[in-house]
């Protein structure tokens, strides 16, 4: 059973995990339960992580990860976990604050993914580990 604080966490990352379960069923991706966070894979969602702006093997909303298939969930776990973390600390705030780092460092002529303070963060828990 969730605690106090986790249940906060999940309540004000919850606009973006409503969000996420929609996209997956419109999608009709196959969801499983993973550590209290929801990964959803299949066809269509392998489709369009592919052809973002930046091909992602996975992709976070609040407590929801979408993934390109089983492996590729597995194989991005740790990294997308912080993400999930970071939606817990950020709540709706997340997104905005995500584009607003990219839009900043890409308009400096650097790396608006790679070097996107949430991404450093995410990259160096998968290298730490």
């Amino acid at each position: 059973m969730p605690n106090a604080i986790q249940m906060a966490a999940y309540l004000w990352a919850s606009p973006y995990t409503i969000i996420g379960i929609a996209i997956g069923l419109i999608l009709g991706g196959r969801f499983q339960r993973v550590d209290g966070v929801i990964e959803i894979h299949g066809p269509r969602i392998a489709w369009l992580l592919r052809r973002m702006i930046v091909p992602a093997q996975a992709l976070t909303f609040g407590h929801v990860v979408f993934g390109q298939n089983q492996a590729a969930l597995a194989s991005t776990r740790l990294h997308e976990r912080v993400h999930v973390r970071q939606y817990e600390r950020w709540g709706p705030l997340f997104v905005p604050m995500y584009l607003l780092f990219s839009a900043i460092l890409f308009l400096r002529g650097r790396d608006g993914y790679r070097e996107n303070p949430f991404e450093i963060e995410a990259y160096d828990a998968e290298e730490s580990e």
